[in-house]
C-alpha cells in the first residue's frame, strides 16, 4: 500500500489497477497498460472512473479512483 507521502508510479501503482477486461474493452481506443496511451488520456479516464461508466463491470473502489487521481495531480510518473 502506498501512503500519500511516497511517490506513486505508473509501472508499480497505477497499471496494476488496470484488468485484462479493461484493456482489451479499450484497446480500439487507447491502451491501458501503455504509460503514453493513458497519460495522454488521463483526464477522460478519471473522469469515466469518477462517473462510474468505467469499467463496464462496475465502478471501481474509491481508493483505486483516489490513487489514480493522486498519481495524476504528482505529476503522472513512468
Amino acid at each position: 500500500m502506498n501512503t500519500n507521502d511516497e511517490p506513486l508510479g505508473y509501472a508499480a501503482n497505477i497499471k496494476p489497477l488496470f484488468r485484462e477486461l479493461d484493456r482489451n474493452s479499450m484497446l480500439d481506443h487507447f491502451d491501458l497498460w501503455n504509460y503514453d496511451d493513458v497519460v495522454s488520456n488521463q483526464d477522460g479516464i478519471l473522469g469515466h472512473l469518477v462517473s462510474g461508466e468505467m469499467p463496464c463491470d462496475g465502478p471501481w473502489p474509491e481508493s483505486n479512483v483516489a490513487l489514480l487521481r493522486r498519481w495524476i495531480d504528482k505529476g503522472s510518473r513512468p
